[in-house]
């Protein structure tokens, strides 16, 4: 039976504090969660998270599994086809007798066969098995005895931060947009028991997703934060949440953002651009008929004033149409002789 290093696979060290280790048994959860990754390695990797966690979440477990944890070759549990043999010379060293079986641990499910040899007495104690629990209640007393130090853990932060990707109509709105905020937590159904759960799929734990209507503050700039009170994490001990905090991040096909002030970019054909034309122009505030200067270059800035975004003091801010000069893709026999004709003359 080889030794599990719990730490490791939650990727925390030793003296890691509860919240360290419940922040790095989230991210874990979400990554290989049945309903995020499908794969039977991703299936045994969840499990395997699960059961580090249960030991390392609780004080009594992880208090026993750092004092055994650290013996574990000593007392035999490390050689393979020799597992049974090193727990009974440990067994009978803290005054037991020779009664011990491996069949005591056998109505543990669901955990690894190294957390039932270590554990298993603390499944059997909830169900009324006194030997056993005698037995191992014994070996923590003088565990605790030796133990000198102590953990301070610090307050778990439950505030939450979200990137929401906002359009130019969004900001011209005054109505909410509707934003999705998931987090992995416990299941409510079965209060994290898990077993035959139907709605957790017997993991204990769901990917909770929540909608939110949202309003946007007027002239809020890119970067800034838009605070939700009582959004964000939940505390499963005291069923409280934390802040959502939304990051604002602009991203829109048609308008490049800056302040109140927005760009777009309007294509033109090679005649308007050589001419001039008058052409109609589609914008928030809505279809504005503009005019093309002739001899006019990709590349010019065309500025509508007060065609831009909403402004805190008041008014709009201004519509920058870039020109983009394009080539028809379809053009006509008659169109490539003039185009011929136009390149003679230039020549």
């Amino acid at each position: 039976m080889d030794y599990k290093d719990y730490y490791k696979i939650l990727g925390v060290e030793k003296n890691a504090t509860q919240a360290q280790i419940k922040s790095a048994y989230r991210k874990l959860a979400k990554k290989y969660h049945p309903d995020v990754d499908k794969t039977q390695a991703a299936s045994d990797k969840f499990k395997e998270i699960n059961e580090a966690y249960e030991v390392l979440s609780d004080k009594d477990k992880r208090d026993r599994y750092d004092n055994l944890g650290s013996n574990w070759q000593n007392m035999g549990y490390g050689s393979s086809g020799g597992s049974q043999g090193g727990f009974e010379q440990f067994y009978q060293n803290m005054g037991g007798s020779n009664s011990y079986s491996q069949g005591d641990f056998g109505a543990f499910g669901g955990f690894s066969d190294f957390f039932k040899t270590i554990f298993g007495d603390m499944t059997f104690q909830s169900r009324g098995n006194a030997s056993s629990s005698g037995f191992y209640d014994n070996i923590y007393s003088q565990q605790q005895s030796r133990k000198q130090t102590k953990t301070t853990q610090k307050k778990i932060n439950l505030d939450q931060t979200e990137v929401v990707n906002i359009t130019a109509a969004d900001l011209m709105s005054k109505k909410a947009i509707s934003v999705t905020v998931s987090n992995i937590e416990k299941c409510s159904h079965c209060n994290g028991g898990g077993a035959s759960c139907y709605h957790c799929g017997g993991t204990g734990i769901v990917n909770n997703k929540r909608k939110l209507n949202v309003k946007i503050p007027l002239g809020i700039k890119e970067g800034q934060k838009i605070r939700i009170k009582g959004e964000g994490r939940l505390d499963e001990t005291t069923n409280q949440r934390g802040d959502l905090y939304l990051s604002v991040k602009f991203k829109d096909p048609d308008y490049q953002i800056l302040g109140s002030d927005i760009t777009k970019t309007i294509e033109i054909t090679p005649s308007q651009a050589v001419l001039g034309a008058n052409i109609d122009v589609k914008t928030l505030h809505g279809k504005v008929a503009i005019k093309i200067p002739p001899k006019t270059n990709t590349g010019k800035i065309l500025r509508l004033k007060e065609l831009g975004l909403p402004q805190k003091s008041g008014g709009y801010g201004n519509l920058n149409l870039k020109i983009q000069i394009n080539i028809p893709k379809n053009l006509t026999q008659k169109e490539i002789d003039l185009y011929k004709a136009l390149k003679e003359l230039e020549e």
